[in-house]
């Protein structure tokens, strides 16, 4: 029987570098995994790391501005899209 492929969206809110890290885990599934970054994202080592790993996998990250209208209509269009949500 086959599986049909699910699309996850990883919100990083509170907790960034934790976020990515469970994006990067999510992509074994092989679903297709998407990021919406809350007001961007740090330049520290953990981020980093988690980035490159990301990009690998070929992970878009979306950088939303959650104080605008644009950013909020984006992170809504991405959650309607979206089979399952995780906000972290």
């Amino acid at each position: 029987m086959r599986q049909v492929q699910k699309t996850i969206l990883v919100i990083a809110q509170y907790n960034k570098p934790e976020a990515l890290r469970m994006a990067s885990g999510l992509t074994l599934l092989n679903d297709q995994v998407c990021i919406a970054a809350l007001g961007g994202l740090g330049d520290d080592a953990d981020t980093a790391l988690q980035l490159e790993a990301l990009e690998f996998a070929e992970v878009p990250v979306d950088h939303l501005d959650p104080t605008t209208d644009v950013g909020i209509d984006r992170l809504a269009a991405a959650i309607l899209r979206a089979d399952a949500v995780y906000v972290i």
